[in-house]
């Protein structure tokens, strides 16, 4: 596991999130149809614990503090957090890559 690989995770888990939110509760609440609230929210559910296992591995591997792994529990549970903490992602795997090719 790598910080692409958490960046991937991350980001398929945060659109799951906006899907369950802005798409499979609607139609539950106003059209009476929980079924993608079902679907929708057992995926996310599953991507939600793997999300989080990877960042344990990552944050393990690169040997980052506990608030990076802090921040992204917090982003995995906010709607579009998710997206701000790939950017954060972004740069600390910039930082990785410069230093590695030197």
């Amino acid at each position: 596991m790598n910080i692409q690989s958490l960046r991937v995770v991350g980001t398929i888990e945060g659109i799951s999130f906006l899907l369950l939110l802005f798409v499979a509760m609607p139609v539950k609440y106003f059209l009476g149809n929980p079924i993608l609230v079902k679907y929708i929210g057992m995926g996310h559910g599953v991507l939600f614990v793997l999300f989080l296992l990877v960042l344990f591995i990552v944050c393990e591997r690169q040997k980052w503090s506990i608030q990076i792994f802090l921040l992204g529990l917090f982003a995995s549970v906010l709607p579009f957090a998710p997206f701000f903490f790939d950017r954060k992602l972004k740069k600390l795997q910039q930082q990785q890559d410069q230093t590695s090719s030197q």
